[in-house]
């Protein structure tokens, strides 16, 4: 909200809470979208690390305007089509190694909810009934429009309503935006509720699943960089008007992956996903993964090809290789014991050390460097960078003076440590 980095502070001490956008169910994943979810799940297992209980969810969005012409015009079930797409994203998030909770709602299992804010927003004059349907009225929040620093001077002083559950490009409906459709002839989608019958619009099917899963505040908010026009904001406004509460203190927005300077589409027919690359000679998940974390930060803008990507995998393969030469002949059990007791509670995280060049103070050094930079608004590719600097320095120390068997013991409880965020190297 503020376009700085802040110190983060929860709200409750060691707990946080994370909404993070899932996936609109009426089409599969594509890697532009998994560089969005393994950006959260990075800052999920680092705030694991850091000691922090973590309270995350993740929704699919199941019942909208584009899964129900989806379904049409492929002349399917949406619960059909919904379930096909919603095993592709599990099995993938499984092979990338990205953490899901074990429960992720639905648009089609919050219609209750949906229904209750509704009925919340039209009684204190938020929203109201035109038609069948209800509309959200953003002149009636003062603030609206706020993270996007929308200027509402310029908002059309005639009334205008945007029926649809999303419009398509970077830009902003200046009006009224809906939030129940009601019941017409023919729908193929729609329940019979205390308001009539009719669905929630994807604009209110967010705050429906985030209020009834972690409440009316959040910590942090998590999606992609499109989210800044209409979606978060319409967000926002629905949740401070039903709760009366400020909604959430952090917010994080992934910049776009493109594939080969061009924006990913079905026209361009150059849209990627995971099991594709995955396939191709010598490539794993971990380079995917790797991929899609380390080689940019998340709020800056990726450009995938096919050189790039395995150059990035032969880096990787080169720096474990380098791993596997330094930890042969620790002492793995005690290593990942070590590991697992290290995190120490979020309030009692360790301050950096002053390391030298020497191979004990080395090995901390690694702990040390990447808590700095991951402390640094998850700059991941520069952790990564700084221990494989570190590793190298560590090989020349290794052909002056063999590493003892405690030392490599010690390293690899290092490494284990780091790679519960980077899940990459071990």
């Amino acid at each position: 909200m503020s376009r700085t980095k802040e110190t983060f502070r929860p709200r409750a001490d060691h707990e946080v809470k994370i909404f993070t956008c899932g996936p609109s169910t009426y089409r599969r994943p594509h890697i532009g979208n998994y560089r969005t979810f393994l950006y959260e799940d990075i800052l999920v297992r680092y705030l694991l690390y850091k000691g922090y209980k973590v309270d995350r969810v993740i929704n699919f969005t199941d019942v909208e305007d584009k899964t129900i012409s989806e379904a049409q015009d492929r002349r399917r079930k949406m619960k059909e089509l919904t379930d096909e797409v919603a095993q592709h994203f599990h099995s993938e998030t499984k092979l990338l190694k990205i953490k899901v909770p074990a429960k992720i709602p639905t648009s089609a299992t919050s219609v209750g909810q949906a229904v209750k804010i509704i009925q919340t927003l039209v009684k204190k004059g938020y929203a109201y009934w035109y038609e069948g349907d209800v509309f959200f009225d953003p002149l009636k929040k003062k603030d609206f429009g706020k993270l996007f620093r929308l200027d509402m001077q310029t908002w059309p002083k005639k009334k205008v309503r945007f029926k649809h559950d999303t419009y398509n490009g970077n830009r902003w409906n200046r009006g009224d935006f809906i939030l129940w459709h009601g019941y017409k002839e023919g729908d193929i989608a729609y329940w019979d509720t205390e308001i009539g019958k009719g669905r929630p619009s994807w604009n209110i099917q967010d705050p429906a699943m985030i209020t009834e899963n972690l409440g009316e505040q959040v910590d942090i908010n998590c999606g992609g960089i499109d989210n800044i026009y209409r979606h978060h904001d319409y967000n926002i406004a629905i949740m401070e008007s039903f709760s009366g509460k400020g909604y959430s203190n952090y917010y994080l927005h992934g910049e776009h992956l493109i594939v080969d300077g061009k924006k990913m589409s079905k026209s361009a027919g150059n849209i990627y996903y995971p099991d594709e690359l995955i396939a191709e000679d010598g490539m794993s998940p971990e380079h995917l993964r790797f991929f899609l974390t380390a080689t940019k930060h998340y709020r800056k803008k990726l450009n995938f090809t096919k050189k790039d990507f395995a150059e990035r995998a032969a880096y990787l393969d080169r720096f474990r290789s380098l791993v596997a030469q330094l930890t042969d002949g620790a002492d793995k059990r005690a290593a990942f014991a070590e590991a697992a007791q290290a995190n120490p509670p979020a309030s009692k995280a360790r301050r950096p050390s002053q390391t030298g060049d020497g191979a004990d103070s080395l090995i901390t050094g690694i702990i040390d460097e990447f808590e700095r930079n991951m402390d640094d608004d998850l700059s991941l590719a520069r952790a990564f960078e700084a221990i494989d600097t570190i590793l190298k320095r560590l090989a020349k120390e290794n052909e002056r003076t063999p590493l003892t068997r405690e030392q490599r013991t010690r390293l690899l409880a290092n490494l284990k440590r780091v790679d519960s965020v980077f899940e990459v190297i071990l």
